[in-house]
């Protein structure tokens, strides 16, 4: 099958912010999406029936996804879901809720009332059943355009090898149904038990995704390109890479830092694909395994380098990776953002707040509380706002 690539002059930007939402009296999640969204539309006229909407329904009722415009820079992305924040946060304030995000939320279950009735939703659970009724699970999705689909595989390609830095650094799903896993990111891990979900295949072109696209088509397996839930893929008529690596992220500091890193990613693979160089990529059991590390170590991940089989901590790469991209970062007016990659290790990813909190007696529900004061405190987006380190 034929896939046109409506290829973006410019490195654009998106971003898909997925919330929860909780009640104030035990921190349980509550099936609140519908009541918020009739409250926007009444009170700013936001309506999430259309694409171009702001915030949107998601797979559970107790989710709602701010989803920025197309913009050019991190700052204007920050900006556009910021407002939406601010709308959102408000509305739960008049319907006595809280919002959150993480990769889990620490205790809750699932239940048949939570599905949003959406032809395409209930499809995931009569087909995938128990796993697909494990998806208590949030994240965040970053598009940047690039101009051609020939240029699509080879980045994204080389950007699986900067998978593991994307998910130590978010990760944010330590504990999961009352329990700690032992893992930085527990959804890494759930998510991909779905069959089409997981890790992206390394077609070396197009025609080789389009004819895996046909055959995916033709058997069933799904029904249009969305049903290819990979952690990267194309969008064709975005003419975008979506970046979905990242579990939920809780504070819009933190948003703007890891946005900022995954545009300067793929802008430099572009720029050196545009200059002629051939992308590096590694084995797919190489990039598997620095997927598993990154998800069960986090930061304290040591990450394979290479095809060489190098090897390194993450956060020493992380190091090296950030010294390079800032000429990048400076000329997608993000440098500050990027900066910004740098205190999360620092200070501690989310899941080792979460885990902080725990070890100091800190119930599940603390837990919950933390991460909501955290996505309310975060208002300011970078360096230029002085926050301060504790608000990361």
């Amino acid at each position: 099958m034929e896939i046109p690539f409506s290829g973006s002059p410019r490195p654009t930007l998106g971003v898909e912010w997925e919330l929860a939402i909780v009640n104030r009296d035990d921190r349980d999640l509550v099936n609140a999406a519908e009541a918020v969204l009739e409250d926007l539309a009444e009170r700013h006229g936001i309506d999430s029936t259309q694409a171009s909407s702001p915030v949107h329904k998601e797979f559970l009722r107790n989710t709602v996804e701010l989803v920025t415009g197309i913009c050019n820079t991190v700052d204007e992305a920050m900006a556009d879901i910021s407002r939406s924040l601010k709308a959102v946060i408000a509305a739960g304030d008049r319907l006595g809720v809280d919002f959150f995000c993480a990769g889990s939320h620490p205790f809750a279950h699932w239940t048949d009332d939570m599905l949003t009735d959406k032809p395409n939703y209930v499809e995931i659970i009569n087909r995938n059943q128990y796993w697909g009724r494990q998806l208590l699970i949030w994240g965040v999705h970053v598009h940047v355009g690039v101009s051609h689909a020939d240029k699509v595989f080879p980045i994204l390609n080389a950007l699986l090898m900067k998978y593991p830095h994307l998910l130590a650094l978010s990760g944010s799903s330590p504990i999961w149904d009352s329990k700690d896993t032992g893992y930085a990111s527990t959804r890494a891990l759930l998510f991909q038990q779905l069959p089409t979900a997981g890790l992206p295949f390394q077609f070396e072109t197009w025609r080789e995704f389009e004819r895996f696209a046909g055959d995916q088509m033709k058997t069933g397996i799904i029904e249009s390109l969305g049903g290819l839930h990979w952690d990267i893929r194309p969008a064709p008529s975005l003419g975008t890479i979506e970046v979905r690596v990242c579990d939920g992220i809780p504070t819009l500091r933190e948003l703007a830092a890891l946005t900022s890193l995954i545009h300067c990613l793929v802008v430099d693979l572009d720029r050196r694909l545009e200059a002629g160089e051939d992308l590096p990529s590694m084995p797919p059991w190489l990039v598997q395994e620095n997927k598993w590390r990154a998800a069960r170590y986090g930061l304290e991940a040591e990450v394979i380098l290479d095809r060489e089989c190098r090897e390194q901590l993450v956060t020493d790469d992380l190091t090296v990776m950030l010294e390079r991209l800032e000429p990048i970062a400076r000329h997608l007016e993000c440098a500050d953002e990027l900066a910004d990659v740098a205190d999360i290790p620092r200070i501690g990813a989310s899941y080792q707040r979460q885990r902080r909190i725990a070890s100091q007696g800190g119930s599940w529900a603390s837990i919950v509380d933390s991460l909501v004061s955290e996505l309310r405190g975060g208002v300011a987006i970078s360096r230029r706002d002085s926050v301060p380190s504790d608000q990361l």
